[in-house]
């Protein structure tokens, strides 16, 4: 039987995005900076260390290359469905940061495209339709009985 251990998609999704540099690169592309240069220029970050991220994350399926340019071919980068996903561990990592690192300056604030309200992120359970909170949470493989994570 495997083990929690052995499976560990929190481990698996690292492997992919677990480095400060593509977090950040990440961040970008979320934003809209989807070139080369602009993402190097927006980041600090050298040329190689910037390509050795963006091939992790185009072997990953988190972004594909898009020509915006033909003579000489150019790409940008894009964001696939499974890049898109990560949306909501970037929008927790910046309400953690917000919270404990701000260093006085003020948060940036997510809001609603439509309505322009600032958002605020929840777990919430379908079956309740409440709100859960860390201590209300469990953890169990699909084949396991439920793993009750304590402090």
């Amino acid at each position: 039987m495997r083990s929690i251990k052995n499976h560990c998609s929190i481990d698996s999704t690292l492997s992919v995005i677990g480095d400060r540099w593509t977090i950040l690169i990440l961040r970008d592309l979320f934003r809209g900076v989807r070139r080369f240069e602009q993402l190097r220029q927006d980041l600090g970050i050298a040329k190689n260390i910037l390509s050795d991220r963006l091939s992790k994350l185009y072997d990953a399926g988190v972004v594909i290359q898009q020509p915006y340019q033909n003579n000489p071919i150019r790409n940008e980068y894009v964001l696939t469905e499974r890049g898109k996903d990560l949306s909501p561990s970037l929008i927790a990592l910046m309400h953690w940061g917000d919270k404990w690192y701000a260093d006085g300056d003020p948060p940036t604030i997510l809001t609603h495209s439509k309505c322009d309200t600032a958002l605020t992120q929840i777990t919430l359970c379908p079956e309740c339709d409440v709100q859960v909170t860390p201590d209300q949470i469990s953890s169990r493989s699909s084949t396991q009985k439920v793993v009750r994570v304590t402090k």
